[in-house]
């Protein structure tokens, strides 16, 4: 399961999830991806994570808009 892959440690990085027990937190490379970034990329800026890393961090965040609620501003 690739959720494996992510850990939260309240002693790492705030206790943001983190991907395998390192410091890159899924939050960064999300961003990186959201700015565009392909995978490709973001494995050359972390060269120690590999692409299911990466597929571990976005099924992360689909998993998590799924379980809470986010402060969503109503369309105009």
């Amino acid at each position: 399961m690739a959720l494996e892959r992510i850990t939260i440690d309240p002693g790492r990085m705030g206790g943001l999830p983190c991907i395998r027990d390192t410091r890159v937190t899924v939050t960064a490379v999300l961003g990186q991806l959201a700015a565009g970034q392909t995978i490709d990329e973001v494995l050359n800026d972390y060269p120690y994570l590999d692409r299911d890393d990466v597929l571990a961090a976005l099924e992360f965040a689909a998993a998590a808009v799924a379980e809470r609620e986010l402060p969503i501003r109503p369309a105009a």
